[in-house]
């Protein structure tokens, strides 16, 4: 090989393997990689630094925070029983997560961990009711299915709203962890949501989570 041809070849791939490392979501999303499930704050300076907060950056997350994100809120942490970080009522596992993105819509499967696409278009503005919704780089609607919970209608949504809020605090209690910002919304604009998720009348939106960092 000429000197020159495999100078060009090692600056190739040196180029791509640092892009790859950090680079942001903005192409349609298969396997996540591996969560990093050591580093951050300890747990009682975590749980000190949770708070909400509104005002974002539009500094996109890489693909492994994305990974370690989706891992905090409902990965499974017990392959051998397929349970997960966060409770659900009798272990019905009833909420999805979807997350949206510049580049698109998403479902988390935690099973593979995988974000499988939707569609491409970008949603976040029309999420909720505040205009910094859509500043957040990422944004996770969390969405029961009532489906696969069990007792009566109240029961229903009590057991659902409880497990999203599980989902949701360990959101909070990763971003501060890592420094990002996170408010949970009730104001989410469920109509739109619904019809563009194409939701099943058994699925119903509890409410959304934008993440990203601190502005």
């Amino acid at each position: 090989m000429k000197p020159f041809t495999f100078n060009l070849f090692c600056r190739t791939a040196l180029l791509v393997s640092l892009i790859s490392c950090k680079q942001p979501v903005n192409y349609s999303i298969n396997n996540l990689p591996k969560p990093e499930i050591k580093g951050g704050k300890p747990l009682m300076i975590a749980l000190r630094d949770r708070c909400s907060t509104r005002e974002f950056s539009n500094k996109e997350l890489t693909v492994q925070e994305i990974s370690n994100l989706l891992w905090a809120a409902n990965g499974i942490n017990r392959p051998e029983t397929g349970k997960h970080t966060a409770p659900s009522a009798c272990n019905r596992q009833d909420i999805d997560i979807y997350v949206a993105l510049k580049s698109g819509v998403f479902f988390y499967n935690s099973v593979n961990h995988q974000l499988q696409k939707k569609f491409d278009t970008d949603i976040r503005e029309n999420i909720g009711m505040q205009a910094f919704v859509k500043e957040a780089p990422l944004c996770l609607i969390f969405v029961a299915d009532l489906a696969k919970t069990c007792g009566d209608d109240t029961s229903k949504i009590i057991d659902s709203a409880a497990d999203a809020a599980y989902i949701s605090e360990n959101v909070y209690l990763y971003c501060a962890s890592e420094n990002l910002a996170t408010v949970v919304l009730g104001m989410v604009n469920r109509t739109y949501l619904n019809n563009k998720l194409l939701l099943r009348k058994e699925q119903k939106i509890v409410f959304a989570q934008p993440v990203g960092f601190k502005k």
